[in-house]
C-alpha cells in the first residue's frame, strides 16, 4: 500500500467529550439497551422462584394485613370513611415503587460495573432501567387494590382519573432520590448499608399504616418535608377522595421536593458519570 493510499483511508476522530444535546440524543439512539437491561432484570429478579413474580403480589399484600391489624384493629386509627385495608393499600402502592426503585437504582451502576468500563452509552440509563422493572411490580400489585375494592364495593369517584399525575410525581421522586444514591454508591460503598435503613425508616414516618390527618397541625411542616407524605396523600385523594384543603399546603412543599430531588439527581449523576468507569 502506497502513501498515497494512507491518505485516503478513513480516520478515527476521538472525542473529548459529548455536548448536552448529543447526549439526549444518544438516550433515544440507545433506547434498545435500556429495553434489554429492563427486560434482563426482569427475568433475573424471579428466576429459580417456586412461586416466581406472585412475591410482587404476597409481599405488599402481607404488609398491608400487618399494618391494617396493628393500625387498625389496635390502634383504632380513623380511615378517612374507606375500609382500612384499602387506606393502606391506596399509599402501599407507591411506597412500594419508591422502595424497591430506590433500592434497585442505588445498586443499578455498580452491579453493571463490567458493562460500563468497557463501553460508552448514556449512563443514565442504566438506573432508569431500574425503575422501569419497579414500576413493573408496581402495575402487578395494582391488581390487589383492584380486589379490594371489589371485595368491599368500594367505588372511587372522578377524582381517580389523576392517578396518572401521582404516578409521575412518585416517579420523579423514586429517580431523584436514585440518581443520587446510584452516584454515590459508586464512590462510597457504605451506602449499600444504608438505603435499607433509610427504606426501614422512611416506612414509619410516611403515612403508610395511618393518615396525614392525624399529624398534629404544628408538625405538618416538619412532617411534609418528607417528599413521600404528597405523593401519597396524593395516591389516597385521587382513590378515596377526601377534603383537598387537608393536605393542600403539606402536597405543595412535598412537590417542590420532588421537583428539587429530580432536577438536582440529574444534575450530579450527569457530573460524576465520567468517572464511573474509572473507580467502579
Amino acid at each position: 500500500m502506497t502513501m498515497k493510499d494512507n491518505i485516503h483511508q478513513p480516520s478515527l476522530v476521538i472525542e473529548a467529550g459529548r455536548t448536552e444535546q448529543q447526549y439526549w440524543k444518544d438516550l433515544w439512539r440507545y433506547r434498545e439497551l435500556f429495553y434489554f437491561l429492563a427486560w434482563r432484570d426482569i427475568l433475573v429478579r424471579y428466576k429459580q422462584t417456586a412461586i416466581g413474580i406472585a412475591w410482587a403480589l404476597i409481599r405488599p399484600f402481607l404488609t398491608m394485613v400487618v399494618f391494617t391489624v396493628v393500625f387498625g384493629q389496635l390502634a383504632k386509627l380513623p380511615s378517612q370513611g374507606a375500609p382500612y385495608p384499602i387506606l393502606v393499600f391506596s399509599a402501599m402502592l407507591p411506597w412500594q415503587f419508591f422502595s424497591n426503585a430506590l433500592s434497585e437504582c442505588s445498586n443499578s451502576v455498580v452491579s453493571n460495573g463490567n458493562l460500563i468500563s468497557k463501553v460508552y452509552f448514556p449512563r443514565l440509563i442504566v438506573p432508569v432501567s431500574a425503575i422501569a422493572v419497579s414500576f413493573v411490580d408496581f402495575l402487578i400489585s395494582g391488581m390487589i387494590l383492584l380486589g379490594l375494592m371489589a371485595w368491599y364495593n368500594f367505588v372511587p369517584t372522578w377524582r381517580i382519573l389523576t392517578l396518572p399525575l401521582f404516578i409521575c410525581i412518585a416517579f420523579a421522586a423514586s429517580m431523584g432520590a436514585g440518581l443520587w444514591l446510584a452516584s454515590l454508591n459508586v464512590k462510597y460503598r457504605d451506602f449499600r448499608f444504608i438505603v435499607p435503613f433509610i427504606m426501614q425508616f422512611g416506612l414509619y414516618i410516611s403515612p403508610v399504616g395511618f393518615s396525614s390527618s392525624i399529624v398534629p397541625e404544628q408538625w405538618r411542616f416538619i412532617y411534609s418535608l418528607n417528599p413521600m407524605v404528597g405523593v401519597i396523600d396524593g395516591f389516597r385523594w385521587a382513590i378515596l377522595g377526601g377534603d383537598a384543603q387537608l393536605y393542600i399546603s403539606g402536597f405543595t412543599l412535598s412537590l417542590g421536593l420532588v421537583i428539587l430531588l429530580f432536577v438536582s439527581g440529574i444534575w450530579y449523576f450527569r457530573m460524576t458519570e465520567k468517572t464511573f468507569a474509572d473507580v467502579i
